[in-house]
């Protein structure tokens, strides 16, 4: 059992913190293996109530692949990617928008203690983007933001609520539907709202020097230390897309982002509220 010392120098270690943070947005994008794992998505929740009660604006925005992947095949549809991007024509796109703005969104919201509103990107044009070009392939329905109105989001922020959003987005251009990279929307929206921090949960601990190591990750970078790491090949692979998201989301103003490992309970109190801290963080670069 924790001795009463050992928790109140907890407590204390994370005074400071809780003062930076306090009335500040945090973006928090949920995906990968605490949407899986119910510990850990119960550790999730617990996380984004108590930065809440502390006077945290924590904005939830998600995706959903595996709840995407069991309702397509129940309906006999077959999940196709290429380059890691699911390729969603209107059959497939009617699926993504019912699992995450009904099934996924509606329950992570049931679990906020009634402090949670859902929306999906479509709400107020909150998330306006056009179809994904791309030489490789005609990915169908999957867009890019090209406009973020945030007003509501901001409105429930300041009426105390925490906005859970899914990652669907409405055409500019045809107003249909559009399929989003739930990290790129985490982005764009962060630096819509002049957030703080950004948080990227993921499956893995961070970006690795070494990744063969995982005893090797890079706990800091700055934004112009990124080409180096990028040549060498240290920024590879699924790992690209995400830090791109990191970069851009520092480059418009976002004090901080970071790729943490969801995997680990609690991670993002880590993140936020120690010394230590968890995972790889973008630094602007004055700091």
């Amino acid at each position: 059992m924790m001795s009463a010392e050992k928790k109140a120098a907890i407590l204390a270690e994370a005074l400071p913190y809780l003062k930076e943070y306090h009335d500040e947005i945090v973006i928090v994008k949920y995906g990968g293996n605490a949407m899986i794992d119910e510990q850990l998505k119960k550790a999730v929740i617990e996380d984004v109530l108590m930065l809440h009660l502390v006077g945290i604006h924590v904005v939830l925005l998600h995706g959903g692949g595996p709840d995407i992947n069991r309702m397509l095949k129940k309906t006999g549809i077959e999940s196709q990617f290429v380059n890691g991007l699911r390729v969603t024509d209107e059959q497939t796109m009617e699926i993504v928008q019912m699992v995450l703005s009904g099934k996924v969104n509606k329950e992570l919201v049931s679990h906020l203690d009634g402090k949670g509103v859902g929306l999906c990107g479509m709400d107020g044009n909150l998330f306006q983007a056009i179809k994904h070009q791309s030489p490789d392939a005609d990915y169908g329905y999957v867009g890019d933001i090209v406009q973020v109105n945030c007003d509501l989001v901001k409105d429930l922020i300041e009426k105390n609520y925490i906005p859970v959003i899914s990652s669907v987005a409405i055409g500019q251009e045809d107003g249909h539907a559009y399929n989003i990279n739930a990290d790129l929307a985490a982005s764009k929206l962060a630096a819509a709202l002049h957030a703080k921090k950004l948080i990227l949960l993921t499956d893995i601990v961070g970006l690795l020097a070494d990744p063969k190591d995982p005893n090797s990750l890079i706990e800091t970078i700055k934004l112009s230390q990124i080409p180096a790491l990028q040549s060498n090949g240290v920024i590879r692979g699924g790992m690209i897309p995400k830090v791109d998201c990191c970069v851009e989301a520092v480059r418009q103003g976002v004090s901080r982002a970071s790729i943490i490992d969801g995997r680990v309970e609690h991670s993002i109190l880590i993140e936020l509220l120690t010394n230590v801290g968890i995972g790889t963080m973008f630094l602007q670069e004055e700091i």
